[in-house]
C-alpha cells in the first residue's frame, strides 16, 4: 500500500487485534544489556539508526525517551536515489523505514536505546513485517555507525537469544550504516500531529504507554520534536 488508510471495517478489526497483542508484549520488560557503552566519560551526542516497522510509531516512541534530543523519520539500507516514500513502499529498494535517534550518552546509553527497541518499540521476531505492515521496508534492523555499536548490538541479541526471552528467534538484522535519508516533511512528528488517527491509536500509542509502564525511569512526559530541534 502507498499510504496507511483504513478503508474497511475488516481492516480496522485486524488492527485492533494487532494492537491488543502489541499492548500485551509492551508490558513485558527484558534484561538490560550486559555489554554496553560506558557513560562515565560521555560527552556531546551520539546517534542510533533503527528500523522496526512504521517510522511514525518508532519516532513517536523515542521522542518520549529521556536523554533523546531529537528523532528524525527516514530511510536507511538502500540508496539516496530511491529514498522516497512511494518508492520505498514498493519493498524493492533495500531501504527500510527507519529513525535516526540523537541522544545524550551521559543520560542514556546505546544499550538502553536498544533495550527500548527490543521490548516496547516492535516485535523483533517478525520477519519483514510489523503489525498490519508487510514488506522488507518494515524489517527489524540495527544500522551500526561504528565498531562499538556493532559489538553492543550483536552481544545483546546473543544475550536475549540465550535467555530465550522471546517465543521465537530474533529476526533483527545488524547492518553497517551506509546512509540515512530524512523522510518527507509530512511524515515528521506524524504521531504528534495525528494522535486520533486510527492507525496511530491502534498500533503506536500502546508503545508509548508500554514505555511509561515498563520503564518509567526512561519515560519523559513531554516529547522532543523535529520542529523544536531546527
Amino acid at each position: 500500500m502507498t499510504f496507511r488508510t483504513l478503508p474497511a471495517l475488516f481492516s480496522a478489526a485486524l488492527l485492533v487485534c494487532a494492537s491488543c497483542a502489541a499492548a500485551d508484549e509492551a508490558g513485558k520488560p527484558i534484561p538490560a544489556p550486559m555489554a554496553d557503552e560506558t557513560k562515565a566519560h560521555a560527552s556531546g551526542s551520539e546517534t542510533a539508526v533503527l528500523s522496526g516497522g512504521c517510522f511514525w510509531g518508532m519516532q513517536g516512541l523515542f521522542e518520549h525517551v529521556k536523554g533523546v534530543r531529537h528523532v528524525v523519520a527516514g530511510y536507511s539500507g538502500g540508496g539516496t536515489a530511491t529514498a522516497q516514500y512511494e518508492t520505498v513502499s514498493s519493498g524493492t529498494t533495500g531501504n527500510a523505514e527507519s529513525v535516526k535517534i540523537t541522544f545524550d550518552p551521559a543520560v542514556i546509553s546505546y544499550g538502553q536505546i536498544l533495550r527500548v527497541f527490543f521490548s516496547v518499540a516492535h516485535d523483533p521476531t517478525e520477519v519483514d513485517r510489523q503489525g498490519p505492515d508487510e514488506g522488507t521496508q518494515y524489517r527489524s534492523d540495527i544500522f551500526f555507525a561504528n565498531a562499538e555499536q556493532e559489538k553492543v548490538a550483536r552481544a545483546y541479541i546473543g544475550q536475549l537469544e540465550r535467555g530465550r526471552i522471546f517465543g521465537a528467534p530474533i529476526a533483527t538484522r545488524v547492518d553497517r550504516l551506509s546512509g540515512f535519508y530524512p523522510a518527507e516533511t509530512y511524515h515528521q512528528d506524524y504521531l504528534i500531529h495525528h494522535p486520533d488517527s486510527p492507525y496511530i491509536v491502534f498500533n503506536d500509542l500502546p508503545k508509548i504507554a508500554g514505555l511509561k509502564t515498563t520503564y518509567p525511569e526512561l519515560y519523559s512526559e513531554k516529547p522532543v520534536t523535529v520542529a523544536a530541534a531546527r
